[in-house]
């Protein structure tokens, strides 16, 4: 019986080595994101949307944390990439914002929505991967307000 508990101990100090192991281990990344409209949609620009039609700029904007709160730039990581849920890899950058007269540096990338693309919700997600090519992702809340959504028509500039 006393075999068996120590052995029983033994087994569980193992695994908790593991689990420790595998939390120093994990991305020590902290992933902000939003949505917003692009230049010359058919609201005002850089207005938190999650709705867009067919030709209009989606526009991603990024803020990458570490542990301690410090902002991570181009010089910090490797790079940051939003994901659509059908493949699709928007490589952002890191830059001031808005660009002319910068009040926030930032993490951005945009796309312009094809005009065959097809309306509905669709998932996404940012990673972003560390110099040490480890990868941390976020993605937004699973409610369809808080997703890409591409409704009908086409907008004409």
């Amino acid at each position: 019986m006393a075999i068996a508990r120590l052995v029983c101990l033994g087994l569980l100090f193992v695994l908790g080595l593991a689990r420790l192991a595998e939390a120093q281990n994990a991305a020590s990344l902290f992933i902000a994101a939003d949505m917003v409209r692009g230049p010359g949609g058919s609201g005002p620009v850089c207005v938190l949307s999650s709705r867009f039609m067919r030709k209009e700029e989606v526009a991603w904007r990024i803020r990458v944390q570490d542990v301690s709160g410090k902002e991570l730039d181009n010089k910090g990581l490797k790079g940051v990439v939003v994901e659509l849920s059908d493949g699709q890899k928007f490589p952002a950058r890191f830059g001031g914002h808005p660009p002319k007269e910068p009040t926030a540096y930032l993490w951005s990338t945009a796309w312009v929505i094809p005009d065959d693309y097809p309306t509905g919700t669709f998932n996404y997600k940012v990673v972003a991967t560390s110099l040490d090519g480890t990868t941390q992702t976020w993605e937004p809340v699973n409610t369809k307000a808080s997703l890409l959504t591409i409704v009908a028509g086409t907008f004409e500039p």
